[in-house]
């Protein structure tokens, strides 16, 4: 716990203290000023944090006014002087200096044991732009940045409700970082409203720059999992309509993503244009989501299951030209998966990384050449090309990319059962993934609610969705 120090008497005792604190912070500025005949005061703040028309326009200007005036109290300052936006004592020199870091101006007068933060912030922004992981065809185009006030804000521009309530807490013992809760009061539980905000507050983390940090810390039990239990987008639409559902938006400084909480595996398989597109179409989609999903987790392994140990399930033809295209590859069917699933995997990640005017030509290019070299040389076949081409496609498909992580890793477990035990090594790997997943929890609600345990009225948004009015 920091010790806090009042502020002296003697002004120039707190000029030197707060630069003791400070350092020799070249963007650190302390600018002294006349404010009467016999009073000085002195302005401390960060040069960039905050806007200097402000600055000059509503508390400089307003005390070069009364320079020559008579002389004034603190409360007189406050309550008559400043006309900036949100002005409030402050009390010890550390909490007037955590007021500094976050973009105020620290006003100290000579005599005065309290000084007076203003609220000045203005360093810059970024605009808001389209969304970048989930984007739509129709719907609003808009995306959350960096900067809180501004997300919160998107999102009230959607919900325009009283019971609309925002809760601020500072968590990191370094970085301070401003962590917001949003919810409905009376539509979210209570009880998981108060526990998420304990939490919040028992976090020992000494830097939270994004909400893994938070993620991590706030998941329940000792359970571990790969599949993620909060919903993250930067979607300001989504979270706004998670929000009327009863749930519990985390808003962290700093970052463009906001979390989602509780979350259930069927949120992570909607998107949000869903419910802008006719119901059947949407509907057709979703069920093209999971069939895309079950691609993406079990294709390469039905095949290496099914050439390995089950070649009598091919029909003949089939298995002979299958037969005739392994002719000459020298690995079996597992390690073969294994070197394609693997090379598309860095091909994946090399285009994200490199810089994005190549990377996707580079990405593209690469998995064509080395499909192509690959079966030239018979290091692979040109089937299992194929299906790692089409498990990859339908990896793409799946709109959460927290979720379609958590597939691809399964996905190399599941290549590993098939090849030692068949199709039973995938049948005893469906039965326990879907243990683990009845197992999970998302702050106390099923992870996969509302199918297990069932509830029939939310099973008309879960795997399909019903015409508006008949929900």
């Amino acid at each position: 716990m920091t010790r806090e120090t009042p502020f002296a008497p003697q002004l120039q005792t707190n000029i030197e203290h707060i630069r003791l604190l400070m350092g020799e912070s070249t963007d650190f500025v302390v600018r002294e000023i006349a404010i009467s005949c016999s009073k000085r005061a002195v302005l401390f703040y960060l040069d960039g944090m905050i806007d200097k028309p402000t600055l000059q326009d509503h508390l400089l200007a307003p005390l070069q006014e009364r320079r020559h005036g008579d002389e004034f109290s603190l409360s007189e300052l406050k309550d008559c002087i400043l006309n900036a936006g949100e002005v409030s004592f402050v009390f010890s020199i550390e909490d007037g200096l955590q007021r500094v870091l976050s973009g105020s101006v620290l006003v100290v007068l000579d005599g005065a044991e309290e000084g007076i933060s203003v609220a000045m912030p203005g360093w810059e922004d970024r605009d808001i732009t389209e969304p970048k992981l989930q984007t739509v065809i129709r719907g609003p185009q808009d995306s959350f940045t960096e900067t809180i006030r501004t997300n919160t804000t998107l999102v009230r521009r959607r919900i325009k409700d009283i019971r609309l309530r925002l809760t601020t807490v500072q968590v990191g013992a370094e970085t301070k970082t401003d962590v917001a809760i949003m919810y409905i009061q009376g539509v979210a539980n209570d009880e998981m409203v108060r526990q998420t905000l304990e939490k919040l507050n028992r976090i020992r983390e000494n830097r939270v720059l994004e909400g893994e940090y938070l993620e991590e810390n706030l998941r329940e039990g000792k359970i571990q999992t790969i599949f993620p239990l909060f919903y993250n987008t930067d979607r300001p639409d989504s979270i706004a309509a998670g929000i009327m559902e009863g749930k519990i938006a985390i808003f962290i400084d700093g970052t463009p993503f906001v979390l989602l909480a509780p979350a259930l595996f069927v949120d992570f398989i909607q998107s949000a244009e869903d419910y802008y597109q006719s119901y059947l179409y949407s509907n057709f989609i979703r069920i093209l989501r999971y069939i895309a999903l079950f691609i993406c987790l079990l294709a390469p392994a039905i095949y290496i299951a099914l050439t390995t140990f089950h070649q009598d399930m091919f029909p003949t033809v089939l298995l002979l030209n299958l037969a005739a295209q392994r002719e000459g590859v020298p690995f079996p069917a597992f390690v073969e998966a294994l070197i394609m699933e693997v090379t598309f995997e860095i091909l994946r990640e090399a285009g994200i990384r490199m810089p994005r005017t190549i990377g996707q030509a580079v990405s593209i290019v690469g998995t064509i050449v080395i499909g192509q070299a690959a079966v030239e040389a018979s290091i692979v076949s040109a089937v299992m090309v194929i299906v790692v081409s089409i498990t990859a496609i339908s990896s793409f498909v799946i709109p959460s990319y927290s979720m379609s992580i958590a597939i691809r890793l399964l996905r190399f477990i599941f290549m590993g059962l098939a090849a030692v035990f068949g199709i039973y090594g995938l049948t005893i790997g469906m039965i326990l993934l879907i243990i683990h997943l009845c197992s999970l929890h998302s702050f106390g609600v099923p992870y996969t609610s509302p199918v297990a345990p069932f509830n029939a009225s939310k099973e008309r948004d879960a795997i399909l969705r019903f015409p508006y009015g008949r929900r």
